[in-house]
């Protein structure tokens, strides 16, 4: 992969499938059946330049976890353009909470393109932002939603998108999320006006829509510097904030 046409290549990217052990169910199997594999897919992120001996190598290896988030970045990078060349709307991005299992390792060319490895280590799971998505009370919400005790407003999805592409580096479609999220959240919150706090949020996100209105006309010119890119986390930052506060003060 390569950012531009003229660029040297930095990474190579291999997707395919193999087999892995199915999960055993609660409810006891009989034990003659013999659990039959199932298809997983293996992403396999190779970067581009050797590795200077097998010394440099093995100090890689020891501080390879840094890596990951580098490396699932170009492979959003290349779902991403799959998803855009297909024309699928409904293919996704990946974490690391949705890895079974994540190795790093280094090898042969022709070793780590078929997933194996001259030395590799296994890195412990990813864990949850724990204090975030208790503060969100998400399963309490998602009891309320499901119910209809709770709603989800527009402006919600919209920022959750503009976070996305943000972190993805999708610069210019995160600003214009932003500018849309920004315009559906000031008509919305007010809904929510007598919470705590509340009206003072809103009257910081209406201060923001000139700056995103130039955001987003920027993202329209082209690519974003990045004083341009700073107000969009900014803007981006305050309507999480807000929709934060939303959640915290509704009661379902």
């Amino acid at each position: 992969m390569r950012r531009h046409a003229g660029d040297e290549a930095q990474q190579v990217v291999v997707i395919g499938a193999c087999a892995a052990p199915r999960r055993l169910r609660r409810r006891a199997r009989p034990a003659t059946t013999d659990a039959e594999p199932v298809d997983v897919t293996r992403a396999t992120v190779i970067a581009a330049a050797p590795h200077e001996g097998e010394t440099a190598a093995e100090a890689w290896l020891e501080r390879a976890g840094e890596t990951v988030a580098e490396s699932l970045a170009v492979l959003n990078r290349a779902l991403h353009s799959r998803r855009i060349a297909a024309a699928d709307p409904y293919a996704g991005e990946v974490t690391a909470r949705h890895a079974l299992v994540t190795r790093v390792g280094y090898g042969t060319g022709e070793q780590v393109a078929e997933g194996r490895w001259t030395a590799a280590r296994e890195l412990p799971p990813e864990r949850g932002r724990l204090a975030r998505e208790a503060a969100l009370r998400p399963q309490e919400r998602f009891a309320a939603l499901l119910s209809g005790f709770d709603v989800s407003p527009a402006c919600e999805l919209l920022a959750l998108r503009a976070r996305l592409d943000l972190d993805q580096a999708r610069d210019r479609e995160a600003a214009l999320q932003t500018e849309a999220a920004l315009g559906a959240a000031l008509a919305e919150l007010e809904s929510w006006r007598e919470l705590p706090g509340m009206p003072e949020r809103i009257d910081e996100l209406r201060s923001f829509a000139d700056t995103v209105a130039a955001a987003r006309a920027a993202a329209c010119a082209g690519a974003l510097d990045e004083a341009t890119r700073a107000v969009v986390e900014q803007v981006l930052g305050r309507l999480e904030a807000a929709l934060r506060a939303r959640t915290a003060g509704a009661e379902f």
